[in-house]
């Protein structure tokens, strides 16, 4: 058995790509995109034709509309070939806009349902921000249900557990990222890897406490570096992968044991923690790394949506 079977065991695997073509080879459960991806995508030849095609059929509507329309065609496709759920982004740029993020991501679950697809295979990305969760505690009542990304503080993940969104992405590999750089020459790699790795920490506390609390949000690691920090979250609800390290876990035949303990996790001696928005926006103030890394993700994701753009309007 490799280590993408053995991991399959204890953890539901999410392919993290928006290049459809690759999912097959690895059978993941469900399917991540993002803006970055899908422009990474659509910047490949062999997808040229469905971003030329989408483009023919909606010039003549708002660039958003046809964007959004985009981003459904890749769904699309995506759901063709997986069994599980897809998540598909509302514009990074609407992050601090509640009423703008339920209406866009209203609009693509209506595209969704216009392609026959069931709204229960689509979970709509949006920003953990104060606004970004707002949104999404709207959205679930309405039947809707989110996957809150670029969240990388214990108050994120709270309050996102307050507002009974379905599910969240913690990232690991950009938490890793930042505690790297900040420690600079007196960073042990060897020291902080696996267990002790700084992103993997974080979302061994968010799983621990919505397991002890008995909160009903799904928690899926993302954002990977390297294959010691997925396995040292096996037991994680899931966890989503990229194409490539998909494929150095499919190659390994290194064990792989369950790191995460739901038993353990519900005995543990936690407090219980709440967030109005003046505390959460105070705790996220107050941890650097997760402010640094949300300004970052979200301005990241604004500059690609931003080029996707550009390539519409020259196709």
């Amino acid at each position: 058995m490799n280590q993408l079977e053995a991991l399959k065991q204890f953890t539901t695997v999410v392919a993290d790509t928006g290049d459809f073509r690759q999912l097959a080879r690895f059978q993941p459960q469900d399917a991540t995109t993002n803006p970055s991806l899908i422009l990474k995508a659509v910047r490949k030849p062999e997808y040229a034709p469905l971003l030329q095609e989408t483009m023919q059929r909606w010039r003549s509507r708002p660039l958003d509309e046809a964007m959004d329309r985009l981003l459904v065609r890749f769904g699309r496709e995506i759901l063709a070939t997986i069994p599980g759920r897809v998540s598909t982004e509302v514009d990074a740029r609407l992050s601090f806009d509640t009423e703008a993020t339920v209406a866009r991501a209203e609009r693509l679950i209506e595209l969704y349902q216009a392609e026959g697809l069931p709204t229960d295979r689509v979970l709509v990305k949006i920003a953990a921000t104060w606004e970004g969760i707002q949104a999404a505690q709207r959205l679930q009542r309405r039947g809707i249900d989110c996957n809150l990304t670029l969240l990388f503080s214990f108050c994120q993940a709270v309050a996102c557990g307050q507002a009974k969104v379905k599910l969240i992405s913690p990232f690991v590999g950009r938490i890793y990222d930042w505690h790297k750089k900040s420690a600079g020459a007196g960073w042990d790699e060897a020291a902080m890897a696996g267990a002790n790795d700084p992103g993997v920490r974080s979302v061994q506390r968010i799983w621990t406490h919505y397991k002890h609390f008995g909160i009903a949000t799904e928690v899926m690691g993302a954002s990977f570096r390297n294959t010691g920090q997925i396995v040292a979250l096996a037991g994680c609800d899931l966890l989503t992968i990229s194409p490539e390290l998909l494929a150095e876990l499919a190659a390994s035949e290194a064990p792989v044991a369950r790191a995460l303990d739901a038993e353990a996790a519900r005995r543990a001696d936690l407090p219980p923690v709440q967030y109005d928005e003046a505390a959460f926006r105070y705790a996220l103030n107050e941890d650097a790394m997760a402010t640094d890394k949300l300004s970052e993700g979200i301005r990241a994701f604004c500059a690609d949506a931003v080029a996707l753009e550009q390539l519409m309007l020259a196709a």
